[in-house]
């Protein structure tokens, strides 16, 4: 029953008998919710493969959007590079850049994993030694219980997984490929989707605000991880520790996990070290070294770079890290946050959904600014 029925049914039925049809259906929609959302999850757990390439897919593609554009619009002399070429270019660039970075991170995780299956021992003994500061039996105790755990078989484990990049990779490539291949339509199945021009081009500054956000989060995240990367590479040189370069890569991927990925990376620089110098003063040191380099690029160079284009909640980050990596594992963990700011916007444009963007965005303003430029790479897509 509708609410429409229940309308219809008010001037001839009890007031008694009147509110329960009314709870009756809003019991109703309640179930009819759960049962959507318990879908959705369903899809989203089981298909999470697809769709995590796919949403990689989306990401690399808006990236490189306004450049195609800019780049279609250049003339050498009576020569245009045409939209056709300079898509080829992008592409051809993507599928490149991502196979050798799969490679070296395969590479990288089968080195790291061999040295650390041969320093086990050393690492088990380095942190029991730290639980013998506090008290002598503890050594023992926490020696017995790392032992239990059979850390290298999950460490085995966990290699075996790497070898999903390459399978990743190969598939986000393609989503990709067609993604450009589809660009040249965009604008023309939007306003045949709204059938109204004025809509369509209402839902393009949309997207355009989504893909300008997500666009300079992406490139000053990128920015701050090569330079943190970087100085912890700098630092284990410094101090003649081997594994810098791993190290440095490790940092690099897991500072684009907001705060909880720089204690990660800072937790495994400390324990590293401690395997290596066997001495726990100059463990703290470079310990302390290497969280002062997280506090200073993450706490203050970030947020400067940022500024007002990344305006959301910190709890609300925190919250998305956590549905996300429950969901989709730590991939969903690294996509946490273009997720939020983009449910974040769409949620702004409706009215219904408006307070779930009030409680995602920082100051409770989550529009977007009304004179946004026209979108480049999508609306502009079919000139």
């Amino acid at each position: 029953m509708t609410p429409h029925d229940i309308e219809h049914h008010d001037t001839e039925t009890p007031a008694g008998h009147h509110l329960s049809l009314v709870d009756r259906y809003r019991l109703q929609t309640w179930f009819l919710g759960i049962i959507a959302l318990s879908m959705v999850l369903f899809m989203l757990v089981q298909a999470r493969f697809i769709l995590i390439s796919l949403v990689i897919a989306i990401i690399l593609f808006s990236l490189t959007a306004d450049a195609i554009s800019a780049f279609s619009r250049l003339r050498i002399g009576s020569w245009r590079i045409t939209n056709w070429l300079a898509s080829m270019a992008a592409f051809t660039m993507i599928a490149v850049v991502l196979l050798t970075l799969s490679a070296i991170v395969i590479s990288q995780v089968n080195t790291v994993v061999t040295t650390t299956l041969t320093y086990t021992d050393q690492a088990i003994a380095a942190v029991a030694r730290l639980a013998a500061l506090f008290s002598p039996e503890a050594e023992a105790a926490v020696e017995a219980s790392i032992r239990s755990i059979q850390v290298s078989t999950y460490i085995t484990t966990a290699a075996g997984q790497a070898g999903n990049i390459l399978s990743a990779t190969t598939l986000v490539i393609l989503f990709v490929g067609f993604l450009f291949a589809e660009r040249l339509w965009f604008n023309t199945k939007l306003e045949n989707l709204m059938h109204d021009k004025a809509r369509a081009r209402r839902v393009g500054r949309i997207i355009h605000s989504i893909v300008r956000r997500v666009n300079h989060y992406l490139l000053v995240k990128t920015g701050v991880s090569v330079a943190t990367g970087a100085a912890v590479y700098l630092v284990m040189t410094a101090f003649g520790l081997e594994f810098a370069a791993p190290m440095a890569i490790l940092t690099f991927i897991l500072n684009y996990i907001p705060s909880v990925g720089s204690i990660i990376a800072n937790i495994l620089l400390g324990l590293v070290a401690l395997i290596q110098v066997q001495e726990p003063a100059t463990a703290l040191l470079i310990f302390v070294l290497g969280g002062m380099i997280q506090f200073v690029l993450g706490s203050v160079i970030d947020p400067m770079l940022m500024g007002r284009a990344l305006r959301v909640s910190s709890f609300g980050i925190i919250v998305s890290l956590s549905f996300w990596g429950a969901v989709w594992g730590i991939p969903g963990m690294f996509l946490a946050v273009p997720i939020m700011v983009a449910t974040m916007i769409v949620c702004s444009h409706i009215p219904a959904a408006r307070p779930v963007a009030v409680l995602l965005s920082r100051e409770g303003l989550p529009e977007i600014e009304e004179d946004d430029p026209e979108p480049e790479g999508l609306a502009r897509a079919a000139e």
